[in-house]
């Protein structure tokens, strides 16, 4: 994949959806979706967030396209458009690791 060029319309559009993925309840979301579709409910269950906060936030997700859904007679299932969002979270996972580990030796002398 080749380097994109940042024009300020695509830095926007990357920008906001970063915003998006700002958001701690979010991810969670997100990362309760890793192992399939959910429902509001399961969702609700699986987090303790209330429902309408989590149908606020898969509104979102779904608007920018981090989500899927269907509907299947009174149930609406949500489902991860794609995992690439998880490369995202491990590039700043190992970040994290790389920065506590220069952390720990600055502490340590």
């Amino acid at each position: 994949m080749g380097k994109k060029t940042l024009t300020p319309d695509v830095i926007e559009l990357v920008a906001q959806r970063f915003r998006v993925l700002a958001e701690p309840a979010r991810l969670q979301l997100l990362q309760c979706m890793r192992s399939g579709e959910m429902t509001v409910s399961d969702l609700v269950d699986e987090t303790g967030f209330g429902q309408a906060n989590v149908s606020k936030h898969l509104q979102l997700l779904h608007a920018l396209g981090f989500v899927t859904r269907r509907k299947d007679g009174l149930f609406t299932y949500y489902a991860l458009a794609d995992q690439s969002v998880f490369a995202l979270c491990d590039i700043m996972c190992n970040q994290l690791d790389v920065e506590a580990r220069a952390r720990r030796r600055v502490l340590a002398s």
